[in-house]
């Protein structure tokens, strides 16, 4: 197991690798430049010496290698755009809410999804069954923009019962919680749902039956744990989802999170902030994959790595 996480880890520096060199010629290839919104206040000096402090005079190959060098000791470098502030603090300062809003984003989209997957699966062609799929597939077919936009409407504005904007109290995090999660919620209710009815009908399950296991005991001793396994695999892109969708959400809430500076700083061309949120993120994503496949090892033993992976 030692050697194949270690093998894993390469693949994903050599992956990180890639992510990085595509990034910065992307940012380089952009049409404007950080400071194109201060040109009339700005003189042909400053801009000169804006451009030396930041290194963008310098050839190409020299402002990659030096920012190949910087990421490789986790320096994002400063904001062109928020004077003194570094991008690492920027990282440091918003990341925490955004990963408050992703987890607990996730635990509504786990934790019900699996609940209505069971539910559908158990009262299969029947009532709970019926209302369970009509709201997993109402979740995957509105995008969450929409859901938050409605979220806010009767929630905050008709009944006055949540607040439409800010990260203050728990009460704050409701409404963006729910509207990041209920799509993925539907999804892995579906997936749930769909293995939970397979693994309904496996041998397995109707010798525990014969023995007398009453139905509900089953689920939870046996079939169960090898129907989350769909979900499991689900966990890594549902990770990404969650990262990503957060953008639009923080922003419809005003939320102080990470992916609102993301989507600042594309608008201001802050090159810095963009390619070091980007480096994080994949960072993030990439170990989400690698706990996902370590993950499944262990909740189905019949998952064994193979010699030459080793």
């Amino acid at each position: 197991m030692t050697k194949y996480i270690f093998k894993r880890i390469g693949y994903m520096l050599i992956a990180l690798f890639f992510i990085v060199t595509i990034t910065f010629f992307l940012m380089r290839l952009a049409p404007g430049n950080p400071f194109a919104g201060e040109q009339q206040v700005m003189t042909p000096a400053i801009q000169a010496q804006l451009n030396e402090t930041y290194g963008l005079d310098d050839p190409w190959y020299e402002q990659y290698g030096n920012y190949v060098k910087n990421i490789a000791k986790f320096d994002f470098g400063q904001s062109m755009k928020y004077r003194g502030r570094s991008t690492n603090d920027i990282i440091s300062e918003s990341f925490p809410v955004s990963l408050a809003l992703g987890g607990q984003a996730l635990l509504i989209a786990v934790g019900l999804g699996v609940l209505m997957g069971v539910i559908s699966a158990m009262y299969h062609n029947q009532v709970g069954d019926y209302l369970a799929t009509i709201i997993a597939v109402l979740g995957i077919s509105v995008p969450s923009f929409i859901v938050a936009g409605l979220l806010q409407y009767v929630f905050g504005q008709k009944l006055h019962v949540l607040p439409i904007s800010g990260w203050a109290t728990w009460a704050h995090r409701i409404l963006p919680s729910i509207a990041l999660g209920l799509g993925y919620m539907g999804n892995i209710a579906k997936m749930t749902r769909s293995s939970l009815l397979e693994q309904n009908t496996s041998e397995y399950v109707k010798l525990a039956r014969s023995k007398g296991l009453k139905k509900w005991g089953v689920v939870f001793k046996h079939s169960l744990r090898n129907a989350l396994l769909p979900v499991v695999s689900y966990l890594g892109p549902l990770a990404a989802g969650v990262l990503t969708g957060s953008f639009v959400v923080e922003n419809i809430f005003a939320i102080p999170g990470l992916g609102k500076h993301f989507v600042t700083s594309i608008n201001n061309r802050d090159y810095t902030v963009i390619m070091g949120t980007t480096v994080f993120y994949a960072i993030l994503l990439l170990f989400a994959v690698l706990i996902v496949d370590v993950l499944y090892v262990f909740i189905d033993p019949r998952i064994q790595i193979k010699e030459d992976d080793e």
